[in-house]
């Protein structure tokens, strides 16, 4: 009986030990294990590029500047003003004038301090202070700015200064990265980065002359007249405006070319102003359907609607419904690229164009001269008159065109056409935007003299034809493709 006891004391001792262990076991497990720090393995190659575009950085960060440009606004005297100054004899800060500040940024492009911004930063300035990198402050001078582009060159006295090398912006494609510096909402030397987003933005409404580096690196306002740059540290594009309807950055920025600045910058330095070529044509873009008409395999070139009398172009033998297809060997895309090309010729070069005449290519050649100040002065070629009677097109009364009415409409009194006096609600020539006082001066290509010239053509257009006509809107000159009912 003894025996069996001890076996059992055994047994439990065991089990004991056992269920002990087991615990000990299941308890050092719980505990927790002290933290070790982990350290990600950063690809060498991304280590490279982020040091590559803080290398660009301080390279190009000290030729930014910050420009603050002061006028004085002057209100205009009123009869009450001494009235007014007797109940108010003490100056409240809205006196007769006051002080505006604005604040842009620029880029230096010379040692010798020549600084690129935009003209909206320091036009009507009285005072323009620039500030650079390291805190020292200039007064500065404007040398010449351009409008037409919204660039303007200023100076301020100072030597060895670092300058920004300048890119090539022909070669620019879109995806490439791109870094903007400049001072947006006065803090000074902020880097955004980006890619291009597209290139050769034109009818934007900014300036006149536009072929803009569009760009999603953050702009806000203060970075205007700062630089974009490539990854080689390299300007450009000079950032001049945003879209936006919030007025801060929604991704979508506009910088005018390095090309274009380097062309004004140039002229604005040796002769304070901008010359541009000019050719004497209004042209316009070629829609599908203005291609179909031509019969035109894609929407290329740049239509002619007018041509002005004894300018380069009508001396050289342009004519209206030309089109242009190349400029001095380079291809035109739109309308944009040849009025840039055009502007941008040397005053007095010879040009020459590839041109397309009813289906026949041919080479003109003609003597760039200086834009007249005043295109108003310029005289259209094409001159002619007429009677009276009426019809129809596709819910469109005309009448013929007279001298009386050609100068209510504000065009040459010996113009010849007829004019749209009535067009029906939600037809073809509503829908292409056509309106009333319109003169039709040819329809498919053929001349439109009159009533009887115009009952002529339209009995020739069947059923599910359309029209290319040509329009004289207050002197404006264009064609217009009128699709069927």
């Amino acid at each position: 009986m003894m025996k069996k006891s001890f076996i059992w004391v055994i047994i439990i001792l065991l089990i004991g030990f056992l269920l002990g262990g087991i615990t000990y076991y299941l308890l050092s497990k719980a505990v927790v294990q002290p933290y070790t720090p982990f350290t990600p393995r950063v690809p060498k190659q991304i280590e490279e590029t982020s040091r590559a575009f803080s290398d660009i950085v301080k390279a190009v960060s000290p030729s930014v500047v910050n420009i603050s440009s002061m006028k004085v606004v002057k209100r205009q005297p009123s009869p009450f003003d001494d009235f007014f100054d007797f109940l108010y004899p003490f100056p409240d800060g809205r006196g007769r004038k006051w002080k505006e500040q604005s604040l842009g940024s620029g880029v230096i492009v010379s040692s010798d301090g020549y600084i690129v911004t935009n003209n909206h930063v320091v036009e009507q300035a009285d005072e323009i202070k620039v500030l650079l990198i390291d805190k020292k402050s200039f007064k500065a001078k404007i040398v010449g700015s351009d409008p037409k582009t919204d660039i303007a060159i200023i100076k301020i006295d100072a030597k060895g200064l670092p300058m920004i090398p300048w890119g090539d912006s022909d070669k620019l494609q879109v995806g490439e990265f791109v870094l903007a510096i400049g001072n947006p909402f006065g803090l000074s030397h902020t880097v955004t980065m980006g890619i291009i987003s597209a290139v050769g933005r034109a009818d934007i409404g900014i300036t006149d002359y536009e072929n803009f580096i569009q760009t999603d690196a953050a702009i806000n306002p203060g970075n205007s007249g700062g630089p974009l740059v490539n990854i080689k540290g390299e300007l450009i594009g000079i950032n001049t405006a945003i879209f936006s309807k919030t007025g801060g950055y929604q991704g979508i920025g506009f910088a005018v070319p390095s090309n274009m600045v380097r062309i004004v910058m140039d002229q604005l330095i040796k002769q304070g102003k901008v010359t541009r070529g000019w050719l004497g044509i209004t042209i316009q873009e070629i829609t599908p359907e203005i291609a179909q008409k031509f019969g035109l395999k894609q929407s290329e070139g740049a239509l002619v609607s007018d041509v002005a009398r004894n300018s380069p172009a009508h001396k050289a033998g342009i004519i209206r419904g030309d089109i242009i297809l190349e400029f001095n060997g380079k291809k035109i895309r739109d309308v944009a690229t040849l009025r840039n090309m055009v502007a941008q010729s040397r005053i007095g070069s010879q040009v020459e164009m590839k041109i397309l005449r009813r289906d026949k290519e041919i080479i003109i050649r003609a003597i760039i001269m200086e834009l007249p100040a005043d295109l108003s002065d310029v005289v259209p070629s094409s001159l002619q008159s007429t009677d009276m009677n009426e019809s129809a097109l596709s819910g469109v009364t005309v009448m013929d065109l007279n001298a009386a009415i050609a100068k209510q409409l504000g065009i040459d009194r010996d113009e010849k056409g007829v004019v749209i006096v009535k067009i029906e609600h939600g037809s073809s020539a509503e829908d292409v935007g056509l309106r009333k006082g319109d003169v039709i001066q040819e329809m498919d290509r053929q001349r439109i003299n009159n009533m009887s010239d115009f009952n002529k053509m339209t009995s020739k257009i069947k059923t599910g034809d359309s029209v290319l006509l040509f329009i004289n809107r207050s002197g404006k000159k264009f064609y217009v493709a009128l699709p069927p009912q």
